[in-house]
């Protein structure tokens, strides 16, 4: 069985990859596996870190190795490769395919082959955006703001495009429209009620990760 690895920012995306995506690989015959970031307690560190833990890894016999981490609150000073170059790109799709090309020549030759580098614009908890009717199947009117939700994806054509401002980050609308918001039990919860389809379908960034996984697996 070919294994994946997916070093995970913390429990909430380690949560959404046992819970989504690993029935999802099981079931094309890949194991996966969901390590969180080590020296850190659920959060994002500079890329020297990052990189060590991506290697030692990818040094590992026949694995793919990936990441789910935010763009919300990489800081300049933890040094991703191409970080400072790609703030005078605007769209999402340039800005994303720029990083990844740089993260992934930042690694060695002999390990770029195995190695699928992913940012998540512009918080995991866009992704719960992708249907919201999935809020009214959870909660109740009194312990959830349903305007709020809806308000918070008008004006954007894909939930990943919810921006990252300190008040308006996905994850800040969610805290403030749900009443005792538990990140890693609602996010696993809501993402598996929404489906992996319909993510997919509803965030482009994130389905051409999930296709670019499946094809260094050489699945489809």
């Amino acid at each position: 069985m070919k294994r994946l690895i997916i070093v995970c920012e913390g429990a909430t995306e380690q949560e959404f990859c046992q819970t989504v995506l690993t029935p999802y690989f099981y079931q094309k015959d890949i194991l996966v596996e969901t390590p969180t970031i080590k020296h850190s307690c659920g959060g994002i560190v500079a890329w020297g870190t990052l990189k060590k833990q991506l290697v030692q890894h990818l040094n590992e016999t026949d694995v793919i190795v990936t990441m789910l981490i935010d763009f919300y609150r990489i800081k300049d000073s933890f040094r991703f490769p191409g970080w400072m170059e790609s703030k005078k790109i605007g769209p999402l799709q340039a800005k994303t395919e720029f990083l990844f090309r740089q993260i992934a020549m930042d690694m060695q030759s002999d390990l770029q082959n195995r190695f699928v580098p992913y940012i998540q614009m512009h918080e995991f908890e866009g992704l719960l955006f992708s249907d919201i009717s999935v809020f009214k199947n959870n909660f109740r009117k009194g312990e959830c703001d349903f305007e709020a939700i809806e308000d918070a994806i008008k004006g954007f054509n894909t939930p990943e495009e919810i921006n990252n401002g300190p008040n308006t980050a996905p994850s800040v609308r969610l805290k403030n429209a749900i009443q005792g918001y538990n990140k890693e039990l609602y996010g696993s919860i809501l993402a598996d009620d929404i489906g992996l389809e319909t993510i997919r379908k509803r965030c482009p960034l994130f389905n051409q990760w999930i296709e670019r996984l499946e094809s260094a697996l050489s699945i489809g």
